[in-house]
């Protein structure tokens, strides 16, 4: 017997079709004018926010990591709830100088900004997550052509790896950040170059859904923060402690448990405090904060038997949703939970495989997965789809058009 998703309660179910911001599916598509399309319910954010800050002492700032999901009406949304935004590219940063969030708690990462990337970021105030010595020679110079001190932080490569991350952001070789055993030099240059400091970025992976090893890796991130402290030309305002906060995608996994996350963050405060007193701690998450509050919506084109097995074949697919198709970072494809929409428990329920339109085999969103029966016209929904959906995925491969983003 195979094992089953984590239970989601984010959304109700009414005559047994799914609802979304309240608003029954079926509906929906009639809303949203056509398939496939993502919706995005802003109730499941806002509910999110607040019970992560239920849960996290009152010292810690949230930051929304908006690389999981850059829909302009998703991180209007977030900067209503959150105390800053990371993002990671220029068009990034234009969205979020958009919101109403000040610029200096718009932070930018990312292993490769251009000089115009440097040079709005210094423009508009806000504060350059530096990868590099050459990227800190290079926003010398900017901000001397341009007349104003660039705020600065240092990525810090850690010299530290938690092997139970999803996805690994730091320990070893990366592309990513200032190896750990660099910094103190490179702090040095910071203030023979009269940059303005405001502190350390250490991010070391993301979508961990085990709370001991989210622990292990803020009890070393502060120890590795206040080492480096310092070096420091002057006093650290900001230490952003990455976030890396899973959701659950597959079969058997389970959801992270907060509580133990907390406790050790308000243990861990008031040594913060001593060590760095006039730092800010961020925690930046994305994933956690919006993952869970959107999913992807594609109608059955037609439904189809070969040698005794059930394909859906759908209007949508892997150039909508990589990730649900397993080719985005899977090793050992694995199922997203999906369902049929309009009929999520089903008066008759069957194996069937759901595929796209594309013209290859991996365009795959369920692989005989037990779902109820379906026919052409039905609703078939990918949850967990509020992060890494459309934007991590190739919309223009075969020349599909592209799927619509509502928010709710």
């Amino acid at each position: 017997m195979s094992r089953p998703h984590a239970p989601l309660t984010q959304f109700a179910v009414v005559d047994d079709c799914l609802q979304i911001g309240g608003m029954p599916l079926t509906r929906l598509a009639e809303r949203a004018g056509r398939t496939p399309f993502y919706a995005y319910d802003r109730a499941a954010m806002t509910a999110r926010v607040a019970e992560l800050r239920g849960r996290l002492p009152a010292g810690i700032h949230l930051h929304y990591a908006m690389k999981a999901n850059p829909m302009p009406a998703v991180v209007q949304h977030m900067a209503t709830l959150v105390d800053g935004i990371d993002v990671a590219s220029g068009g990034e940063l234009r969205t979020a100088l958009d919101t109403p969030v000040d610029p200096g708690r718009v932070s930018f990462a990312g292993p490769g900004k251009s000089d115009a990337d440097l040079s709005c970021a210094i423009a508009s105030g806000a504060v350059l997550n530096m990868e590099s010595e050459g990227e800190m020679a290079r926003i010398a110079a900017i901000g001397a052509r341009l007349g104003l001190q660039p705020k600065v932080m240092v990525r810090v490569n850690p010299d530290f790896e938690l092997k139970s991350s999803g996805m690994k952001m730091g320990g070893g070789p990366k592309q990513f950040g200032v190896d750990a055993e660099r910094v103190p030099a490179m702090l040095a240059e910071i203030g023979r170059l009269g940059l303005g400091f405001e502190g350390f970025h250490i991010f070391w992976g993301s979508q961990n859904l085990k709370a001991e090893a989210i622990c292990e890796a803020h009890d070393k991130t502060f120890a590795l923060a206040a080492r480096l402290a310092a070096d420091a030309p002057s006093p650290v305002l900001t230490l952003n402690i990455g976030g890396g906060f899973g959701i659950p995608y597959f079969p058997g996994e389970q959801r992270l448990d907060l509580a133990p996350v907390g406790d050790n963050l308000a243990r861990l405060l008031p040594h913060a405090k001593a060590a760095l007193p006039d730092a800010q701690v961020v925690i930046e998450l994305g994933r956690y904060l919006v993952g869970e509050a959107g999913v992807y919506v594609t109608r059955v084109i037609e439904r189809k038997v070969s040698r005794g097995q059930v394909f859906l074949v759908t209007d949508g697919g892997l150039h909508h949703h990589l990730s649900a198709s397993g080719n985005f970072g899977q090793v050992i494809r694995k199922n997203y939970p999906v369902a049929i929409g309009n009929r999520m428990a089903g008066g008759e329920r069957e194996t069937a495989s759901v595929v796209g339109p594309l013209c290859t085999p991996l365009d795959l969103l369920a692989d005989q997965m037990e779902l109820a029966k379906a026919d052409a016209g039905d609703l078939v929904v990918v949850f967990q789809s509020g992060a890494y959906g459309l934007s991590a995925s190739p919309v223009a491969f075969l020349g599909h058009p592209s799927a619509i983003e509502i928010m709710l």
